[in-house]
Protein backbone atom coordinates (compact mmCIF):
# COMPACT_ATOMS: atom_id res chain seq x y z
CA UNK A 1 0.00 0.00 0.00
CA UNK A 2 3.02 2.49 -0.80
CA UNK A 3 4.58 4.16 1.74
CA UNK A 4 4.69 2.35 5.30
CA UNK A 5 2.54 4.46 7.84
CA UNK A 6 3.75 3.25 10.81
CA UNK A 7 7.03 5.16 11.31
CA UNK A 8 5.07 8.94 9.79
CA UNK A 9 2.81 8.76 12.41
CA UNK A 10 3.10 11.92 14.77
CA UNK A 11 1.99 11.82 18.06
CA UNK A 12 2.06 7.94 20.14
CA UNK A 13 -1.32 9.16 22.34
CA UNK A 14 -3.58 6.41 20.81
CA UNK A 15 -7.28 5.87 21.84
CA UNK A 16 -9.96 4.18 21.08
CA UNK A 17 -12.68 5.68 19.87
CA UNK A 18 -15.71 5.37 17.35
CA UNK A 19 -14.73 5.46 13.96
CA UNK A 20 -17.04 7.00 11.40
CA UNK A 21 -17.38 8.27 7.37
CA UNK A 22 -19.96 10.74 5.98
CA UNK A 23 -20.50 10.79 2.10
CA UNK A 24 -21.83 13.65 0.31
CA UNK A 25 -23.89 12.64 -2.47
CA UNK A 26 -26.02 8.96 -3.95
CA UNK A 27 -25.16 9.05 -7.37
CA UNK A 28 -22.40 7.15 -8.79
CA UNK A 29 -18.88 8.23 -6.63
CA UNK A 30 -20.96 7.96 -3.30
CA UNK A 31 -22.71 4.76 -3.92
CA UNK A 32 -19.46 3.21 -5.32
CA UNK A 33 -17.43 4.34 -2.32
CA UNK A 34 -19.98 3.25 0.18
CA UNK A 35 -19.85 -0.29 -1.74
CA UNK A 36 -15.72 -0.11 -1.44
CA UNK A 37 -16.14 0.64 2.46
CA UNK A 38 -18.41 -2.34 3.52
CA UNK A 39 -15.85 -4.49 1.63
CA UNK A 40 -12.96 -2.82 3.59
CA UNK A 41 -15.06 -3.80 6.74
CA UNK A 42 -15.96 -0.10 7.26
CA UNK A 43 -19.82 -0.14 8.06
CA UNK A 44 -20.35 2.91 10.15
CA UNK A 45 -20.71 5.19 7.43
CA UNK A 46 -23.88 7.46 6.31
CA UNK A 47 -24.56 8.70 2.20
CA UNK A 48 -26.11 12.43 3.19
CA UNK A 49 -28.15 13.17 -0.27
CA UNK A 50 -30.62 16.42 -0.61
CA UNK A 51 -33.09 14.64 -2.59
CA UNK A 52 -35.56 11.86 -2.00
CA UNK A 53 -33.98 9.00 -4.15
CA UNK A 54 -30.44 7.93 -5.24
CA UNK A 55 -28.91 8.65 -9.03
CA UNK A 56 -27.38 12.16 -8.97
CA UNK A 57 -26.86 13.69 -12.00
CA UNK A 58 -29.51 11.00 -13.90
CA UNK A 59 -32.44 11.44 -11.48
CA UNK A 60 -32.06 15.31 -12.42
CA UNK A 61 -31.48 15.92 -15.94
CA UNK A 62 -35.37 13.88 -17.07
CA UNK A 63 -35.03 15.74 -20.64
CA UNK A 64 -36.72 14.40 -23.00
CA UNK A 65 -34.48 12.39 -24.95
CA UNK A 66 -31.69 12.24 -22.57
CA UNK A 67 -28.98 9.72 -22.44
CA UNK A 68 -25.68 8.57 -22.21
CA UNK A 69 -23.10 9.57 -24.47
CA UNK A 70 -20.68 6.58 -22.96
CA UNK A 71 -21.41 3.16 -24.05
CA UNK A 72 -23.83 1.48 -21.42
CA UNK A 73 -21.51 -1.77 -21.28
CA UNK A 74 -18.95 0.86 -19.68
CA UNK A 75 -21.17 3.19 -18.22
CA UNK A 76 -21.90 0.84 -15.16
CA UNK A 77 -19.43 -0.71 -11.99
CA UNK A 78 -16.55 -3.56 -13.50
CA UNK A 79 -17.86 -5.08 -10.19
CA UNK A 80 -22.07 -5.05 -11.16
CA UNK A 81 -22.04 -5.50 -15.21
CA UNK A 82 -25.72 -5.33 -16.17
CA UNK A 83 -26.04 -7.57 -19.30
CA UNK A 84 -29.04 -6.19 -20.02
CA UNK A 85 -29.23 -3.02 -21.29
CA UNK A 86 -31.75 -2.08 -23.84
CA UNK A 87 -29.29 -0.12 -26.04
CA UNK A 88 -25.59 0.47 -27.31
CA UNK A 89 -25.97 4.15 -25.66
CA UNK A 90 -28.19 4.10 -22.22
CA UNK A 91 -31.53 6.36 -21.81
CA UNK A 92 -31.39 7.89 -18.49
CA UNK A 93 -34.25 6.04 -16.86
CA UNK A 94 -32.62 3.29 -17.29
CA UNK A 95 -29.25 4.32 -15.84
CA UNK A 96 -31.38 5.77 -12.52
CA UNK A 97 -32.88 2.40 -12.83
CA UNK A 98 -29.41 0.38 -12.79
CA UNK A 99 -27.70 2.74 -9.70
CA UNK A 100 -31.60 2.38 -7.39
CA UNK A 101 -30.67 -1.61 -8.01
CA UNK A 102 -27.21 -1.39 -7.00
CA UNK A 103 -28.30 0.44 -3.56
CA UNK A 104 -30.83 -1.68 -3.13
CA UNK A 105 -28.47 -5.06 -3.72
CA UNK A 106 -25.65 -3.67 -1.77
CA UNK A 107 -28.21 -2.90 1.41
CA UNK A 108 -26.98 0.94 0.80
CA UNK A 109 -30.75 2.49 1.68
CA UNK A 110 -30.92 2.28 5.58
CA UNK A 111 -27.47 4.29 5.44
CA UNK A 112 -28.46 6.70 3.26
CA UNK A 113 -30.33 10.33 4.93
CA UNK A 114 -32.15 11.18 1.88
CA UNK A 115 -33.78 14.77 1.77
CA UNK A 116 -30.78 16.11 3.87
CA UNK A 117 -28.41 18.88 2.36
CA UNK A 118 -24.97 19.34 3.69
CA UNK A 119 -24.35 23.59 3.44
CA UNK A 120 -20.82 23.88 6.45
CA UNK A 121 -18.50 21.63 7.25
CA UNK A 122 -15.43 22.16 9.62
CA UNK A 123 -12.55 20.38 10.59
CA UNK A 124 -12.10 19.87 14.47
CA UNK A 125 -8.16 19.72 14.54
CA UNK A 126 -8.22 18.99 18.01
CA UNK A 127 -10.76 15.95 18.21
CA UNK A 128 -9.60 14.70 14.48
CA UNK A 129 -13.08 15.15 12.93
CA UNK A 130 -15.40 16.79 10.84
CA UNK A 131 -18.12 18.91 12.11
CA UNK A 132 -21.04 18.67 9.48
CA UNK A 133 -23.97 20.75 9.42
CA UNK A 134 -27.22 20.70 7.37
CA UNK A 135 -29.42 23.07 5.71
CA UNK A 136 -32.34 22.14 8.44
CA UNK A 137 -29.98 23.17 11.04
CA UNK A 138 -29.01 19.28 12.21
CA UNK A 139 -25.36 19.06 13.10
CA UNK A 140 -22.86 15.45 12.72
CA UNK A 141 -20.00 14.29 13.00
CA UNK A 142 -17.63 12.29 11.22
CA UNK A 143 -13.83 11.17 11.43
CA UNK A 144 -13.82 11.05 7.46
CA UNK A 145 -15.46 13.46 5.12
CA UNK A 146 -15.46 12.30 1.58
CA UNK A 147 -17.77 14.01 -1.62
CA UNK A 148 -19.46 12.28 -4.00
CA UNK A 149 -21.25 15.50 -5.48
CA UNK A 150 -18.99 15.83 -8.98
CA UNK A 151 -18.87 18.54 -11.11
CA UNK A 152 -22.39 18.27 -12.87
CA UNK A 153 -24.99 18.80 -10.38
CA UNK A 154 -25.79 22.63 -9.86
CA UNK A 155 -27.23 24.24 -13.27
CA UNK A 156 -25.92 27.54 -14.48
CA UNK A 157 -28.68 30.11 -14.83
CA UNK A 158 -27.72 32.61 -17.37
CA UNK A 159 -27.34 36.45 -16.66
CA UNK A 160 -29.63 37.97 -18.97
CA UNK A 161 -30.83 41.22 -18.26
CA UNK A 162 -34.63 41.36 -17.92
CA UNK A 163 -35.41 37.82 -17.24
CA UNK A 164 -37.08 38.76 -14.70
CA UNK A 165 -39.39 40.62 -16.87
CA UNK A 166 -40.06 37.29 -18.61
CA UNK A 167 -43.93 36.74 -18.72
CA UNK A 168 -44.09 33.04 -20.34
CA UNK A 169 -42.37 29.66 -18.89
CA UNK A 170 -38.90 28.91 -18.26
CA UNK A 171 -36.90 26.45 -17.07
CA UNK A 172 -33.64 24.95 -17.00
CA UNK A 173 -32.75 21.71 -19.14
CA UNK A 174 -31.69 20.19 -16.06
CA UNK A 175 -35.01 20.58 -14.03
CA UNK A 176 -37.36 20.26 -16.75
CA UNK A 177 -40.71 21.04 -15.98
CA UNK A 178 -42.74 18.35 -17.78
CA UNK A 179 -45.77 19.82 -16.87
CA UNK A 180 -45.77 22.06 -19.55
CA UNK A 181 -47.11 21.27 -23.35
CA UNK A 182 -44.70 22.76 -25.81
CA UNK A 183 -46.99 21.36 -28.81
CA UNK A 184 -47.50 24.56 -30.80
CA UNK A 185 -45.73 26.85 -28.74
CA UNK A 186 -43.25 29.71 -29.68
CA UNK A 187 -39.75 28.10 -27.63
CA UNK A 188 -36.53 29.74 -27.48
CA UNK A 189 -33.60 27.25 -26.02
CA UNK A 190 -30.53 29.11 -24.81
CA UNK A 191 -27.76 27.31 -25.57
CA UNK A 192 -26.50 24.25 -27.70
CA UNK A 193 -24.43 22.00 -25.92
CA UNK A 194 -24.90 18.16 -24.83
CA UNK A 195 -28.45 18.10 -23.16
CA UNK A 196 -29.38 20.92 -25.84
CA UNK A 197 -28.55 18.50 -28.88
CA UNK A 198 -30.65 15.45 -26.82
CA UNK A 199 -33.67 17.72 -25.90
CA UNK A 200 -34.17 19.45 -29.12
CA UNK A 201 -34.76 16.37 -32.02
CA UNK A 202 -37.36 15.65 -29.32
CA UNK A 203 -39.42 18.79 -28.82
CA UNK A 204 -38.75 20.01 -32.47
CA UNK A 205 -41.47 18.19 -34.31
CA UNK A 206 -44.27 19.24 -31.30
CA UNK A 207 -43.41 22.85 -31.28
CA UNK A 208 -44.75 25.45 -33.45
CA UNK A 209 -41.52 27.77 -33.49
CA UNK A 210 -38.20 26.79 -32.43
CA UNK A 211 -35.45 28.95 -32.15
CA UNK A 212 -31.72 27.78 -30.82
CA UNK A 213 -29.42 30.79 -29.54
CA UNK A 214 -26.10 29.45 -30.33
CA UNK A 215 -22.93 30.89 -28.26
CA UNK A 216 -20.72 28.93 -30.06
CA UNK A 217 -21.16 25.88 -32.80
CA UNK A 218 -20.02 22.62 -31.90
CA UNK A 219 -18.43 18.99 -33.12
CA UNK A 220 -20.83 16.47 -33.71
CA UNK A 221 -20.00 13.13 -34.71
CA UNK A 222 -22.69 10.39 -35.36
CA UNK A 223 -23.57 7.82 -31.82
CA UNK A 224 -23.12 4.27 -32.71
CA UNK A 225 -26.32 3.54 -30.89
CA UNK A 226 -28.75 1.08 -31.97
CA UNK A 227 -30.59 -1.48 -29.32
CA UNK A 228 -29.12 -5.07 -28.23
CA UNK A 229 -30.96 -7.84 -29.65
CA UNK A 230 -32.70 -10.49 -27.43
CA UNK A 231 -29.84 -12.83 -28.44
CA UNK A 232 -26.99 -10.55 -27.45
CA UNK A 233 -28.67 -10.09 -24.37
CA UNK A 234 -29.27 -13.76 -23.77
CA UNK A 235 -25.61 -14.62 -24.80
CA UNK A 236 -24.26 -12.01 -21.77
CA UNK A 237 -26.30 -13.19 -19.43
CA UNK A 238 -25.16 -16.47 -20.28
CA UNK A 239 -21.83 -16.21 -20.87
CA UNK A 240 -20.34 -13.22 -17.98
CA UNK A 241 -17.07 -13.52 -19.62
CA UNK A 242 -18.19 -11.64 -22.62
CA UNK A 243 -19.69 -8.81 -20.76
CA UNK A 244 -16.77 -8.75 -19.67
CA UNK A 245 -14.56 -8.74 -22.47
CA UNK A 246 -17.05 -6.67 -23.99
CA UNK A 247 -16.29 -4.05 -21.45
CA UNK A 248 -12.52 -3.81 -21.37
CA UNK A 249 -12.66 -4.01 -25.37
CA UNK A 250 -14.96 -1.04 -25.31
CA UNK A 251 -12.66 0.60 -22.76
CA UNK A 252 -9.51 -0.20 -25.17
CA UNK A 253 -11.37 1.74 -28.09
CA UNK A 254 -12.50 4.88 -26.20
CA UNK A 255 -8.41 5.07 -24.92
CA UNK A 256 -7.14 5.47 -28.12
CA UNK A 257 -9.35 8.65 -28.68
CA UNK A 258 -7.50 10.42 -26.57
CA UNK A 259 -4.83 10.54 -29.14
CA UNK A 260 -7.72 12.82 -31.23
CA UNK A 261 -7.38 15.16 -28.29
CA UNK A 262 -3.59 15.91 -28.19
CA UNK A 263 -3.08 19.54 -30.22
CA UNK A 264 -2.54 19.04 -33.96
CA UNK A 265 -2.86 14.82 -34.19
CA UNK A 266 -4.55 13.04 -36.93
CA UNK A 267 -7.14 11.43 -34.94
CA UNK A 268 -8.32 14.84 -33.98
CA UNK A 269 -8.64 15.16 -37.60
CA UNK A 270 -10.50 12.69 -37.86
CA UNK A 271 -12.98 13.79 -35.71
CA UNK A 272 -13.85 17.09 -37.71
CA UNK A 273 -13.58 14.99 -40.85
CA UNK A 274 -16.31 12.62 -39.96
CA UNK A 275 -18.06 15.62 -37.84
CA UNK A 276 -18.12 17.79 -41.24
CA UNK A 277 -19.22 14.60 -43.40
CA UNK A 278 -22.13 14.33 -40.68
CA UNK A 279 -23.25 18.07 -41.58
CA UNK A 280 -22.98 18.03 -45.08
CA UNK A 281 -24.82 15.35 -45.25
CA UNK A 282 -27.84 16.77 -43.75
CA UNK A 283 -27.45 20.55 -43.91
CA UNK A 284 -27.92 21.09 -47.48
CA UNK A 285 -28.24 25.52 -46.43
CA UNK A 286 -25.19 27.38 -46.91
CA UNK A 287 -25.37 30.08 -44.35
CA UNK A 288 -26.97 27.22 -41.76
CA UNK A 289 -23.44 25.27 -42.26
CA UNK A 290 -21.55 28.33 -41.76
CA UNK A 291 -23.41 28.63 -38.36
CA UNK A 292 -22.85 25.51 -37.68
CA UNK A 293 -18.87 25.29 -38.66
CA UNK A 294 -16.44 25.33 -35.35
CA UNK A 295 -13.26 27.64 -35.89
CA UNK A 296 -11.29 25.61 -33.06
CA UNK A 297 -10.12 22.19 -33.39
CA UNK A 298 -12.21 19.33 -31.72
CA UNK A 299 -12.26 18.75 -28.27
CA UNK A 300 -11.41 22.11 -27.34
CA UNK A 301 -14.95 21.61 -26.24
CA UNK A 302 -17.30 18.98 -25.10
CA UNK A 303 -17.58 16.87 -28.50
CA UNK A 304 -21.00 15.51 -28.88
CA UNK A 305 -22.32 12.54 -29.76
CA UNK A 306 -25.86 12.39 -32.24
CA UNK A 307 -27.59 11.23 -34.99
CA UNK A 308 -30.85 14.04 -35.02
CA UNK A 309 -28.98 16.95 -34.28
CA UNK A 310 -28.43 18.56 -38.02
CA UNK A 311 -31.50 16.82 -38.81
CA UNK A 312 -33.88 18.72 -36.32
CA UNK A 313 -32.22 21.78 -36.96
CA UNK A 314 -32.65 21.61 -40.88
CA UNK A 315 -36.38 21.77 -40.35
CA UNK A 316 -38.32 24.48 -41.54
CA UNK A 317 -39.77 25.71 -37.89
CA UNK A 318 -36.37 25.54 -36.33
CA UNK A 319 -33.65 28.48 -36.85
CA UNK A 320 -30.26 28.80 -35.39
CA UNK A 321 -29.87 32.46 -33.95
CA UNK A 322 -26.00 33.57 -33.25
CA UNK A 323 -26.44 36.93 -32.54
CA UNK A 324 -25.63 37.68 -28.95
CA UNK A 325 -28.67 38.19 -26.52
CA UNK A 326 -29.31 41.34 -25.71
CA UNK A 327 -31.77 41.25 -23.24
CA UNK A 328 -34.88 39.48 -22.38
CA UNK A 329 -38.42 41.24 -22.31
CA UNK A 330 -42.42 39.92 -21.32
CA UNK A 331 -42.80 38.38 -24.27
CA UNK A 332 -39.32 37.89 -26.52
CA UNK A 333 -36.23 37.46 -26.63
CA UNK A 334 -34.05 40.24 -28.21
CA UNK A 335 -30.71 39.96 -29.65
CA UNK A 336 -28.09 42.23 -30.20
CA UNK A 337 -28.88 43.10 -33.90
CA UNK A 338 -32.23 44.81 -32.40
CA UNK A 339 -34.14 41.67 -33.51
CA UNK A 340 -37.20 40.76 -31.28
CA UNK A 341 -37.83 37.19 -31.28
CA UNK A 342 -41.47 36.07 -29.37
CA UNK A 343 -41.18 33.37 -27.31
CA UNK A 344 -43.81 31.50 -25.26
CA UNK A 345 -41.90 29.33 -23.21
CA UNK A 346 -36.96 29.66 -22.64
CA UNK A 347 -35.25 26.84 -21.83
CA UNK A 348 -32.08 27.62 -20.41
CA UNK A 349 -29.54 24.46 -21.92
CA UNK A 350 -26.55 26.91 -20.15
CA UNK A 351 -25.11 23.54 -18.45
CA UNK A 352 -23.72 23.21 -14.97
CA UNK A 353 -21.24 25.34 -12.65
CA UNK A 354 -18.67 22.95 -12.85
CA UNK A 355 -15.88 24.75 -12.00
CA UNK A 356 -17.00 25.62 -8.56
CA UNK A 357 -17.15 22.29 -7.68
CA UNK A 358 -18.15 22.59 -4.01
CA UNK A 359 -19.66 25.57 -3.66
CA UNK A 360 -21.88 26.79 -2.45
CA UNK A 361 -21.51 24.35 0.35
CA UNK A 362 -18.61 26.01 2.76
CA UNK A 363 -15.59 23.73 3.79
CA UNK A 364 -13.85 25.02 6.55
CA UNK A 365 -10.16 23.05 7.16
CA UNK A 366 -6.92 23.74 9.48
CA UNK A 367 -6.18 27.26 10.18
CA UNK A 368 -9.56 28.10 9.33
CA UNK A 369 -9.05 28.06 5.43
CA UNK A 370 -12.11 28.28 3.13
CA UNK A 371 -11.82 25.76 0.72
CA UNK A 372 -13.71 28.29 -1.71
CA UNK A 373 -10.70 30.84 -1.17
CA UNK A 374 -8.16 28.28 -1.01
CA UNK A 375 -9.98 27.18 -4.70
CA UNK A 376 -10.00 31.32 -5.42
CA UNK A 377 -8.39 30.78 -8.58
CA UNK A 378 -9.41 27.62 -9.83
CA UNK A 379 -9.71 24.23 -7.95
CA UNK A 380 -6.88 22.13 -7.64
CA UNK A 381 -6.53 18.79 -5.41
CA UNK A 382 -3.48 15.87 -5.39
CA UNK A 383 -4.39 13.14 -7.63
CA UNK A 384 -7.82 14.70 -7.82
CA UNK A 385 -9.16 13.55 -4.23
CA UNK A 386 -7.37 15.13 -1.53
CA UNK A 387 -6.84 19.03 -0.44
CA UNK A 388 -3.58 20.19 1.43
CA UNK A 389 -5.03 21.71 4.75
CA UNK A 390 -8.03 19.63 4.91
CA UNK A 391 -7.50 16.32 6.70
CA UNK A 392 -9.98 13.44 6.13
CA UNK A 393 -11.39 15.38 3.73
CA UNK A 394 -11.84 13.13 0.34
CA UNK A 395 -13.57 14.08 -3.54
CA UNK A 396 -14.54 11.85 -6.31
CA UNK A 397 -15.00 13.08 -9.66
CA UNK A 398 -13.03 16.39 -8.18
CA UNK A 399 -10.95 19.31 -10.10
CA UNK A 400 -8.98 17.46 -13.17
CA UNK A 401 -10.45 14.37 -13.09
CA UNK A 402 -12.92 14.54 -15.71
CA UNK A 403 -12.97 12.90 -19.23
CA UNK A 404 -13.31 13.50 -23.15
CA UNK A 405 -12.67 10.41 -24.02
CA UNK A 406 -13.62 7.43 -21.64
CA UNK A 407 -16.05 6.37 -18.91
CA UNK A 408 -16.14 8.70 -15.65
CA UNK A 409 -17.39 5.51 -13.93
CA UNK A 410 -13.52 3.95 -14.61
CA UNK A 411 -11.99 7.28 -13.01
CA UNK A 412 -14.70 6.56 -9.87
CA UNK A 413 -13.99 3.45 -9.35
CA UNK A 414 -9.62 4.40 -9.34
CA UNK A 415 -10.70 7.00 -6.51
CA UNK A 416 -12.40 4.92 -4.55
CA UNK A 417 -9.88 2.37 -4.31
CA UNK A 418 -7.64 4.80 -3.73
CA UNK A 419 -9.66 6.61 -1.04
CA UNK A 420 -10.63 3.64 0.94
CA UNK A 421 -7.50 2.26 1.54
CA UNK A 422 -6.56 6.29 3.13
CA UNK A 423 -9.19 5.36 5.42
CA UNK A 424 -8.51 1.95 6.14
CA UNK A 425 -5.43 3.43 7.53
CA UNK A 426 -6.89 6.16 9.36
CA UNK A 427 -8.82 3.75 11.29
CA UNK A 428 -6.23 0.74 11.23
CA UNK A 429 -3.60 2.99 12.79
CA UNK A 430 -5.67 4.88 15.00
CA UNK A 431 -4.97 8.45 13.32
CA UNK A 432 -6.05 11.63 14.49
CA UNK A 433 -5.99 12.86 10.59
CA UNK A 434 -4.71 12.13 7.31
CA UNK A 435 -3.48 15.56 5.50
CA UNK A 436 -1.83 15.35 2.05
CA UNK A 437 2.06 17.20 1.99
CA UNK A 438 1.06 20.91 0.12
CA UNK A 439 4.40 20.26 -1.71
CA UNK A 440 3.33 17.10 -2.66
CA UNK A 441 -0.22 18.50 -3.84
CA UNK A 442 1.72 21.23 -5.84
CA UNK A 443 4.51 19.18 -7.65
CA UNK A 444 1.63 17.28 -9.03
CA UNK A 445 -0.18 19.41 -10.62
CA UNK A 446 2.44 21.02 -12.05
CA UNK A 447 3.27 18.21 -14.04
CA UNK A 448 -0.55 17.85 -14.96
CA UNK A 449 -0.61 21.59 -15.92
CA UNK A 450 2.38 20.86 -18.24
CA UNK A 451 1.11 17.84 -19.56
CA UNK A 452 -2.59 20.01 -20.22
CA UNK A 453 -0.93 22.73 -22.26
CA UNK A 454 -0.10 19.72 -24.83
CA UNK A 455 -3.70 19.12 -25.17
CA UNK A 456 -6.92 21.18 -27.44
CA UNK A 457 -8.66 21.55 -23.57
CA UNK A 458 -5.90 24.61 -23.24
CA UNK A 459 -6.66 25.75 -26.43
CA UNK A 460 -8.34 29.09 -27.29
CA UNK A 461 -11.54 28.37 -26.86
CA UNK A 462 -13.90 28.82 -23.86
CA UNK A 463 -15.77 26.08 -22.44
CA UNK A 464 -16.93 23.96 -19.24
CA UNK A 465 -13.64 22.81 -18.84
CA UNK A 466 -11.58 25.27 -17.68
CA UNK A 467 -12.24 29.07 -15.47
CA UNK A 468 -12.62 31.93 -16.79
CA UNK A 469 -9.29 33.11 -16.46
CA UNK A 470 -8.36 30.03 -18.98
CA UNK A 471 -7.14 27.48 -15.96
CA UNK A 472 -8.47 23.71 -17.12
CA UNK A 473 -9.44 22.87 -13.90
CA UNK A 474 -11.72 20.04 -14.40
CA UNK A 475 -10.57 17.38 -17.94
CA UNK A 476 -7.45 14.66 -16.74
CA UNK A 477 -4.62 15.39 -19.13
CA UNK A 478 -3.65 11.72 -20.30
CA UNK A 479 -4.67 8.52 -20.94
CA UNK A 480 -7.55 7.30 -17.84
CA UNK A 481 -4.75 4.05 -17.66
CA UNK A 482 -2.10 6.76 -16.80
CA UNK A 483 -4.52 7.55 -14.09
CA UNK A 484 -5.03 3.90 -12.80
CA UNK A 485 -1.71 3.49 -12.32
CA UNK A 486 -1.30 6.22 -10.38
CA UNK A 487 -3.91 5.23 -8.50
CA UNK A 488 -3.46 2.24 -7.18
CA UNK A 489 -2.20 2.32 -3.96
CA UNK A 490 -2.02 5.76 -2.15
CA UNK A 491 2.15 6.77 -1.36
CA UNK A 492 1.29 8.12 2.38
CA UNK A 493 5.22 9.65 2.07
CA UNK A 494 2.85 12.15 0.18
CA UNK A 495 1.15 12.65 3.38
CA UNK A 496 1.23 14.13 6.78
CA UNK A 497 -0.26 11.79 9.57
CA UNK A 498 -1.05 12.86 12.77
CA UNK A 499 -1.34 10.10 15.71
CA UNK A 500 -4.49 10.27 18.09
Amino acid sequence: MGDSIGSRVEGTDVKKRPFSVAILGAGAAGLCTAIKLREAGIEDFTIFEKAASVGGTWRDNTYPGSGCDVPSMLYSYSFEPKPDWSRKFAPQPEIVEYFETVARKYRLLPNIRFNTEIVEARFDEEEGLWRIRSAAGEEFTANVLISGVGQLNRPANPKIEGLSDFKGIAFHSARWNHDVDLAGKRVGVIGNGASAIQFVPEIAPVAGKLTIFQRTPNWCVPKPDRPFREWEKKLYRSFPILARIQRWWTWLTLERNYLAFVQGSFFGKLFEKAALKEMETHIKDPELRKKLTPDYPAGCKRILLTNDWYPALARPNVEVETSHIARVTADAIVTEDGVSHPVDVIIYATGFESTDFLAPMKVVGRDNADLNDVWARGAEAHRGVAVAGFPNFFMLYGPNTNLGHNSIIFMIECQANYIVQCVSALRNSKLRYLDVRKEAMDSFNRDLQQDMQKTVWAAGCSSWYKTADGKVTNNWSSFTAKYWWQMRHPDFAEYALKGA
